[in-house]
């Protein structure tokens, strides 16, 4: 067996293959002569190169890709200036927003060392984090607001594998974590694209079933759980493939077994714990346990990372409040892995989540004709941020409240009923 050039360990080249084939076809289902703005970790160079060729074999117009390093991002908290810590490249995403204004599709290879900010001062990731939340906002809201067809796929960092698998050696957990990459992917299988097309179908169904039911809230009941989350006025659930307001049907997430909604802003009651950690920004958030009053967080703690979670609900009003909610059933592969990523892309779906900050307006009905101060009329929330963390559990019962009243059974013991 051979491996892809500068590729730092074993990795299938087959399967690397298909996953970038995957991310083309499914993931972006890029259109002929659209172009394509790409960022990924250096480590990522074979994926990247495979994703390029395939781009520009669905007719590309140019594939553009912006390369991150660990060593260049250590170097910065290590040697930079205090000052250069509340500023960030506001010129680049301008650039990216003016791209995806002109209908440039959005990739992103994750794969970073999840742990890598662990050890630098923690003031400092904050004021950088908000910084660039900041600048990014221009071309986030092109994301966010669906206006372009997106998708993140994975690469098997050899930092980010030894996080994942600390007791392997280094070319034995890059094997590993590319192993369940690539099952968690669906590029396992001898035809991903029919499996994917079946998987968004039964998410397709989950979500249908969903917007006919037309609950106002879901009641959340386990172990440190008795939440009740009012949804958003004239919200919609979305799961698997979504079409863009340029008219492209992609799947954003790859992986993915969520089916997801807006939450109402100003509705949330009860309290909630975290079923798994959380991995932010260098540092694990472990045992999270909030209070919500009037939609909003009044009390917060954990058992590791308070600090830092502390400092994320800060960040602004929207922090406090909801953006997401998502089920995923306790039975999902990335959940049968028993795997604990430290990735959101995949850790939120093996398991039901909520998200901290910014909503999507995709998830109104109508939502693209919707300005945002009608998003926010609705319950809508705006945030720099957005931060999943996990909630559900093989212990967590969730019921679907009418506007009468009525409940209904989602889901028991972790799984759909």
């Amino acid at each position: 067996m051979t491996y892809p050039a500068n590729s730092p360990a074993p990795v299938d080249p087959e399967r690397l293959e298909k996953l970038a084939e995957v991310a083309v076809k499914i993931g972006l289902r890029l259109q002929k002569g659209q172009d394509l703005v790409m960022t990924a970790p250096v480590n990522a160079l074979p994926l990247a190169r495979l994703i390029t060729k395939h781009a520009y074999l669905a007719g590309a117009g140019l594939v553009t890709t912006f390369y991150s390093d660990e060593d260049a991002t250590l170097s910065r908290y290590r040697y930079g200036p205090d000052e250069s810590f509340d500023r960030a490249t506001d010129w680049l995403y301008e650039g990216m927003a003016k791209a995806y204004a002109n209908n440039a599709a959005r990739l992103a290879i994750a794969g970073d060392n999840p742990m890598l900010l662990s050890g630098e001062d923690p003031a400092k990731v904050a004021r950088a984090n908000k910084a660039n939340s900041m600048a990014y906002k221009p071309a986030l809201e092109k994301i966010s607001n669906f206006d372009i067809n997106w998708n993140i796929v994975s690469y098997p960092n050899p930092s980010w594998a030894r996080q994942v698998f600390p007791d392997d050696p280094a070319e034995i957990a890059v094997g590993k974590l590319a192993d369940a990459i690539f099952a968690a992917s669906r590029v396992d299988q001898d035809d991903p694209i029919s499996a994917w097309e079946a998987h968004n179908a039964n998410l397709r169904k989950r979500s249908s079933w969903l917007n006919e039911e037309r609950f106002a809230a879901l009641h959340f009941k386990g172990p440190g759980t008795d939440l009740t989350l009012g949804l958003a006025d004239g919200h919609e659930w979305h799961g698997g493939a979504s079409t863009a307001k340029n008219g492209i049907t992609c799947n954003p997430n790859i992986p993915t077994e969520e089916v997801f909604t807006t939450p109402h802003a100003l509705r949330a009651e009860g309290f909630v714990s975290s079923t798994k950690p959380l991995s932010h920004q260098g540092t694990l958030i472990d045992d999270i346990q909030v209070r919500f009053e009037g939609g909003r967080i009044v009390e917060a703690k954990a058992s590791k990372g308070e600090a830092v979670l502390q400092k994320v609900l800060d960040t602004d009003e929207g922090a406090r409040r909801l953006g997401e909610v998502a089920l995923v059933p306790h039975s999902s592969p990335i959940s049968a892995s028993g795997i604990l990523f430290y990735n959101t892309l995949f850790d939120e779906n093996a398991s039901c989540h909520i998200a901290l900050g910014q909503c999507y307006s995709k998830c109104f009905l109508d939502g693209a004709k919707l300005t945002e101060e009608q998003i926010k009329s609705q319950g809508g929330n705006s945030s720099l941020i957005h931060i999943d963390w996990m909630i559900g559990s093989d212990k967590v019962d969730i019921d679907g409240i009418k506007p009468d009243g009525t409940r209904v059974r989602v889901m028991r013991g972790g799984e759909w009923v």
